[in-house]
């Protein structure tokens, strides 16, 4: 039985599309389709129910699935086991909102580097809402967001939530804290609209009856510092990611009389059986994020 047939099958069965199951493995929908229809002639059974408009198993399908898993699963083992101890060329695809990338992203990169030095890296930096369904579509390995992906075989850990604060021009840096007056009467920008970091600030101005304070919101971490340094307003901003950028900016965290709800972070990765390499390289970033 070819492997790489059965590879294609649980892709396929993960995502519940041939044509993010060709996604996932770099394969033309063709390709895949030609791999899952040898598959079932071999096994003599019909694995998708093409009768219908909606993806779906057949029974014997369902059935496979559990066999194919395991299957993929023992292969990884052998590998890991009898391998070649040269190490082969890795393919890991990042997603990471701003967030990420400006607190521990690239020292995680950094790390797995240097434990790969034949990484092939995919980094894609978005918002949460489009990773997460990059994510399910099996386009991503990896995944660092406020909201968890969901979906079979798609594991998620809750990371330590990041502290938020209030970033002012140097200029406003003071021995007491900004007044709730004080704040109200500067602008406020924080990130794209309907975010964690939008909500959170709008909830917090509707606790100080202040709902009708206008809120500003970029999309960038690195826009939003040179707007401050500008002088046009006060950022929520998440503490990790603007402490690495004091030493050289013209930027203070302001102490104020009222704080911000904390940033959830959350990563998201597909367990994939039949990449032990990939298994291992997941392992040693999640490990390295925890540690900060």
């Amino acid at each position: 039985m070819n492997l790489r047939f059965v590879e294609a099958f649980v892709w396929v069965a993960r995502l519940k599309s041939i044509t993010r199951g060709a996604e996932r493995l770099f394969l033309t929908q063709s390709a895949v389709s030609n791999r899952v229809a040898a598959l079932e002639q071999e096994l003599g059974i019909t694995l998708l129910d093409r009768r219908e408009r909606s993806f779906k198993l057949t029974l014997a399908g369902a059935r496979f699935l559990q066999y194919a898993e395991r299957l993929l699963a023992l292969q990884r083992e052998i590998k890991t086991e009898l391998g070649s101890p040269e190490q082969l060329p890795l393919s890991l695809r990042i997603g990471g909102n701003e967030t990420a990338l400006h607190t521990w992203l690239i020292p995680m990169i950094d790390l797995l580097k240097k434990s790969n030095p034949q990484l092939e890296l995919d980094l894609t930096i978005e918002t949460t809402p489009v990773l997460v369904e990059q994510l399910r579509r099996g386009g991503l390995d990896l995944t660092f967001t406020v909201l968890p992906a969901l979906g079979e075989q798609i594991e998620h850990e809750t990371l330590t939530p990041l502290e938020m604060v209030f970033v002012g021009p140097a200029s406003m840096t003071r021995k007491r804290a900004l007044s709730v007056r004080e704040l109200l009467a500067c602008d406020l920008m924080t990130f794209q609209r309907g975010s964690a970091p939008h909500v959170a600030l709008l909830d917090l101005l509707r606790s100080l009856d202040a709902a009708g304070k206008r809120v500003h919101t970029v999309s960038s971490i690195s826009a939003m510092v040179r707007l401050v340094e500008g002088g046009f307003g006060i950022a929520a901003l998440p503490r990790a990611a603007i402490v690495q950028m004091l030493p050289r900016s013209r930027l203070a965290i302001l102490r104020c009389d009222c704080a911000l709800a904390p940033l959830p972070m959350v990563a998201s990765y597909w367990r994939d059986p039949a990449a032990p390499e990939l298994a291992k390289a997941l392992h040693e970033a999640l490990a390295f994020v925890r540690a900060q």
